[in-house]
């Protein structure tokens, strides 16, 4: 009787962790996000990041800033009109453009 209250519940938990899905036509899409970020004001990146960002992007006008948990950097940047997005290590450097 245990055995089977220990599948049970594993069953149980097993199910309750899946991914959150969309079923758009015949296609069913998991969508995992995998770190959640802030929204903070430009002026709370650091001093240090900031720097270092703005040798690579000086051109470029920081429009938002986000931060996530472990220090990284969610910036949205603007230029001439067109904004990207790219994450940093809280030390500055670039990870990715999106």
């Amino acid at each position: 009787m245990k055995k089977l209250f220990i599948a049970v519940v594993l069953a149980a938990g097993f199910t309750a962790t899946a991914a959150p899905t969309a079923q758009i036509g015949d296609e069913i899409i998991s969508v995992f996000q995998e770190k959640q970020y802030k929204k903070i004001e430009v002026s709370q990146v650091s001093k240090d990041a900031l720097d270092k960002i703005k040798k690579s992007y000086g051109n470029y006008t920081i429009k938002e800033a986000h931060k996530a948990d472990d220090g990284e950097y969610k910036l949205v940047l603007s230029k001439d009109g067109t904004d990207i997005t790219a994450t940093f290590t809280p030390a500055g450097d670039l990870i990715k453009i999106y």
